[in-house]
């Protein structure tokens, strides 16, 4: 059985803990387990119960009427106002509960909803990467499962390419020419895909090798098109390894490319901008260097 403690409980839902001692000692309509040394834990069921109850509160609909629904009436409501509500915190609970369910006719809906009234790059911002954050706190205790992962990364995936195949038609103005790609054991395609679709709109001649690339295609591919920039994150694949020796075989096949690297290793390993190898803490950073100034973070 996945368990939360309140904190955890606080983070995925949005309700604070004190609120959730009201709802449970007030209105009895959250029951948490304890343990033996009389602490508070939540379990998955009662996490889609809070999510369905904090939902419908912000509907202005009073706890004290919400307290007298059973399950299926609480989930009944919920449904019924999901499909017109637009607000960001409803339509992200809202994203949350289906993802828990593999609900991917709910999941679409919402997310192709919001693209069409706030544009893909907003949606992105706003909706897929606070999902996202949401996500790797389910992941710590253990809630989603390698199915909940898929479930997300193909529909995104699918939103993210749907928008670059938009955008094929737009003529390159003269801006550089960037390699993106990332290399063996990284896991990071719908950042990349992201990134691909922003360098695109505005104009670089984008070259995605996509995943599991190794340093001999990667000096193969510079050779080859002889880009300006170099893309790459790097969180996992060199733990242990020496990222500075990487990086220097990659940019001794010419004096021309300039190597961008983001994700956690280059931080803990402690390597340092220079004039050919630009280091990237997030991808506003990267954004901002690569001067996409539409992109609002």
């Amino acid at each position: 059985m996945v368990v939360y403690s309140i904190k955890e409980i606080e983070k995925l839902s949005g309700v604070k803990a004190h609120t959730l001692r009201i709802w449970e000692k007030r209105y009895g309509i959250i029951k948490p387990e304890r343990t033996d040394t009389n602490i508070r834990f939540y379990t998955d069921h009662q996490l889609k119960k809070i999510l369905n109850i904090s939902f419908l509160n912000r509907k202005d609909i009073k706890i004290s009427k919400i307290a007298q629904l059973t399950e299926d009436e609480l989930k009944r409501k919920v449904s019924e106002l999901s499909d017109v509500d637009v607000a960001f915190e409803d339509q992200l609970d809202a994203l949350v509960l289906s993802l828990l369910e593999l609900d991917s006719y709910n999941f679409n809906k919402i997310l192709d909803q919001h693209i069409e009234q706030i544009g893909f790059e907003q949606t992105m911002d706003e909706f897929i990467y606070p999902l996202m954050d949401k996500l790797s706190i389910m992941w710590m205790a253990g809630s989603i499962k390698s199915v909940h992962e898929s479930f997300v990364t193909a529909i995104v995936r699918a939103k993210i390419i749907a928008a670059i195949d938009k955008l094929e038609g737009i003529k390159q103005d003269g801006k550089s020419k960037i390699i993106i790609y990332l290399p063996e054991n990284e896991d990071h395609e719908l950042s990349l895909l992201f990134l691909e679709y922003l360098l695109k709109k505005y104009h670089y001649e984008v070259i995605n090798l996509g995943v599991n690339n190794t340093i001999h295609d990667i000096r193969e591919a510079i050779h080859i098109s002889g880009v300006d920039y170099l893309f790459t994150i790097i969180n996992e694949s060199f733990e242990g390894k020496n990222l500075s020796q990487y990086i220097e075989r990659i940019l001794d096949v010419n004096d021309k490319t300039t190597f961008l690297v983001s994700g956690a290793q280059p931080i803990q390993q402690g390597i340092k901008s220079s004039n050919r190898c630009i280091v990237l803490k997030s991808m506003k950073e990267t954004i901002d260097y690569l001067d996409l100034k539409s992109y609002q973070a």
